[in-house]
């Protein structure tokens, strides 16, 4: 009876062994299933390897998705995502420009970069990037009365540059746009002091220099020398800011292009000249 008690209880192990073996490879069958399936879909056989045969995003679609979202900003455009299976949504918020993504379900909403892993390349950046530098601005909606001036204001080609007193990047702009006006004197540079809020010292740096109206001021600081603290009351550098947010403008350095193209973040002078000249409009 005891041996026989043995044999049943090791017949009733092996098969929940068999049965524990067998899970993972039926789940893995599933899987592969599931992966043909999608991948067929993706391929030249699937859609006739056109996703927008078989899926569609309209832009009222798009809006009820961002409703959902507590959002009210409008959809720019629409198109297939770097990673087939998304659409990918570029947004207009009075002036500000995003990218988000959703399922061809239209269920899900993703929202952070596409990373391409062969190349390293953040496809979400470089889109974004694209949606920027093809942002136009009114420019006379910026008065440059105020504003610091590196070449001459006679100059034909004007480029309005918001820039950060702490930023290091607008200080390396600010050398090439000196080397600019060496060379070019039908180009001038139109600075508006734009302090952002992660800066510590980027305020009061703007408000000295504003002030003063130095670009002495200006030039030591991005040189890395000790400007002095103006004591003066002056609601310029406020208006910048209010100014940038309603154009759009969140990161530093921003230039404004002859016929209000935008670029965001610097550039060596050759190319810089290479960029003024192409998007120039003179009158």
């Amino acid at each position: 009876m005891v041996k026989g008690k043995r044999l049943r209880a090791n017949g009733e192990h092996q098969k929940k062994r068999v049965t524990f073996y067998l899970l993972p490879f039926a789940f893995c069958l599933f899987f592969l299933f599931v992966f043909a399936v999608t991948a067929y879909s993706f391929s030249a056989g699937g859609c006739d390897g056109d996703c927008r045969k078989c899926h569609t995003l309209t832009n009222e679609e798009a809006l009820g998705i961002l409703k959902k979202m507590h959002s009210n900003a409008k959809v720019a455009g629409i198109q297939i995502s770097p990673v087939k299976g998304l659409w990918e949504v570029t947004l207009d918020d009075n002036g500000k420009k995003g990218i988000f993504y959703t399922d061809f379900s239209k269920k899900f909403v993703i929202s952070g970069p596409i990373i391409e892993v062969s190349s390293g390349t953040n496809k979400t950046q470089e889109n974004f990037q694209k949606l920027q530098n093809n942002r136009k601005i009114d420019v006379s909606r910026i008065p440059l009365n105020k504003a610091l001036v590196i070449g001459k204001r006679s100059a034909p080609k004007k480029v309005i540059v918001f820039t950060d007193p702490e930023c290091p990047f607008c200080a390396k702009l600010h050398q090439e746009m000196k080397k600019v006006v060496a060379e070019r004197k039908d180009i001038v540079f139109y600075i508006k002091l734009f302090p952002l809020a992660a800066h510590k010292d980027s305020y009061w740096k703007a408000t000295s220099m504003s002030c003063k109206k130095s670009l002495k001021m200006m030039d030591d600081n991005f040189e890395g020398r000790p400007i002095a603290k103006a004591e003066c009351s002056t609601k310029e550098i406020d208006e910048n800011i209010k100014l940038a947010e309603s154009l759009g403008i969140t990161g530093t350095p921003t230039l404004i292009l002859p016929g209000g193209k935008v670029h965001e973040g610097t550039l060596p002078a050759d190319k810089l000249i290479d960029l003024i000249d192409k998007k120039a409009v003179t009158h």
